[in-house]
């Protein structure tokens, strides 16, 4: 017997156990608000959302200004084209990226995640057409409690129908990208889509509509790594949303007009509405959590409260651990200067490199099997092969020269005429007089240039050797 109760005991505590690390998800509710930040929030939401949907159909000299044609290797850019060999650049960008992040975060907390993410932004769209068509918070909920009925089935079928729409129509500008989206929308009206763009538009769909539609709160919390690491990147002088509990304890409901400090309150009227604005369901009064996007709805609904009560604004803002324990707070450190001078110099430096970019690649092999040999007219031959890279859209006819040695003869067997894209391995044999040679190795230059247009040119190193002494 005492064996039974202490294993239905057990039972007990591991059922709570389990119950504790896997409670069951509650969907939440965002109320909406208006303010400084939410109007913030909106802007940069139709701002990155106009960028995604309308860059595809932007037209540049003659084609779509941004496409990234993978079975054609080519990259375009508005006027610049990319190829496999500037993958230096996807390098560069990608460091430019982490040390924004690295940046901002340390500036100012999660500035990507609560306005630029594409789960934020996304997420966002979705609330907003949620909000259109089943109403605010408490519509929602009480919706969501009613019994299934044709007026219950019709509001949640609209939503979802809405939803969908939009994720195809996301999906279908991500492939845009890829495949020219006016050639993908003609084979989409003409059902011959391919079998990989058919693919890759529902699944990018199905991922839009899965994440910004239900997991929601849930990627930001569970899925992204930056919420986990996030805090290596903060001090005591980061500003950070935070709740001032010196001014806001004991917090408590009180009518308006009424002087806290006569009732031994803060400023807190303890509403929960900075609970109920939050997208991922924290009370920013508990303090900091790693759950925090950072979306600021908290500051702009308590400051609305705070207003109503004849209060001042600020309960909850913008500010830092520092600052709310009375001490001075650096916001320019020696963390955020080096992070923001490294952001610079990366973002001049690639720039720069953009600008003065030479769409042409040249390798030079020599051949290492014969170091010279002596023709029969005496003059002493290198051989080469040159690799020569076209990296313009269009062709082009090259012109070579050699220089660093004095009376060096070139040897072509055919004229240098490169296509768009394409790879040259072209011989090359150089003679030259042995009186015109000083020493047994000579530094050499190959000077490569467009006859069409001068301004693309390349210069690469080679040696020319012969006999020693000339």
């Amino acid at each position: 017997m005492n064996e039974t109760t202490g294993a239905q005991a057990v039972d007990r505590r591991r059922t709570k156990e389990g119950e504790s690390f896997y409670a069951k998800h509650k969907k939440i509710y965002p109320r909406r608000v208006k303010g400084r930040f939410a109007t913030l929030r909106v802007l940069a939401m139709f701002l990155l959302l106009g960028l995604y949907y309308v860059l595809p159909w932007i037209d540049y000299g003659g084609r779509q200004a941004v496409l990234f044609d993978l079975p054609a290797r080519k990259f375009y850019v508005f006027g610049l084209v990319f190829w496999p060999q500037d993958f230096i650049y996807l390098s560069i960008l990608l460091m430019i990226a982490a040390f924004a992040l690295f940046f901002f975060t340390s500036l100012a907390g999660r500035l990507w995640c609560g306005y630029a993410c594409p789960q934020t932004v996304w997420t966002e769209a979705f609330l907003w057409m949620e909000w259109l068509i089943e109403g605010d918070r408490p519509k929602q909920m009480k919706l969501d409690r009613a019994p299934w009925n044709w007026h219950k089935f019709r509001i949640k079928a609209t939503k979802h129908l809405v939803w969908i729409v939009f994720a195809l129509w996301t999906g279908f500008t991500f492939v845009g990208y890829f495949t020219p989206i006016r050639e993908l929308g003609h084979n989409l009206v003409n059902f011959s889509l391919g079998p990989w763009e058919t693919f890759w538009i529902l699944f990018y769909s199905f991922a839009t509509y899965g994440n910004a539609g239900f997991l929601r709160e849930q990627v930001c919390i569970y899925m992204c790594p930056y919420a986990r690491f996030q805090s290596a990147m903060f001090d005591e002088d980061t500003l950070v949303i935070a709740y001032d509990e010196k001014r806001g304890e004991p917090r408590g409901p009180r009518k308006r007009g009424v002087d806290p400090r006569e009732l031994g309150l803060g400023d807190c009227v303890d509403c929960t509405m900075c609970v109920q604005v939050c997208p991922v369901g924290i009370d920013i009064r508990n303090g900091l959590q790693y759950q925090c996007i950072g979306c600021a709805a908290c500051i702009d609904v308590c400051d609305s409260v705070m207003e109503k009560m004849g209060y001042p604004k600020g309960l909850i803002r913008y500010t830092t651990e520092h600052r709310l324990e009375g001490k001075e707070t650096h916001i320019l450190r020696p963390r955020v200067v080096v992070y923001a001078l490294l952001l610079l110099a990366m973002l001049v430096g690639m720039g720069y490199s953009i600008m003065h970019r030479v769409p042409v690649g040249l390798d030079i092999l020599r051949d290492r099997n014969t170091l010279y040999r002596e023709t029969p007219m005496g003059l002493i031959e290198n051989v080469y092969t040159l690799k020569v890279l076209n990296m313009d859209d269009r062709p082009h006819v090259y012109r070579l020269e050699v220089k660093g040695l004095e009376g060096v003869q070139i040897d072509l067997d055919h004229e240098i005429r490169v296509a768009p894209g394409e790879v040259l391995d072209l011989p090359v044999r150089l003679r030259i007089d042995p009186v015109n040679l000083e020493r047994a190795g000579n530094e050499i230059e190959f000077v490569l240039t467009a006859v069409d247009d001068p301004s693309i040119r390349i210069t690469q190193k080679s040696r020319f050797i012969g006999p020693a002494g000339g």
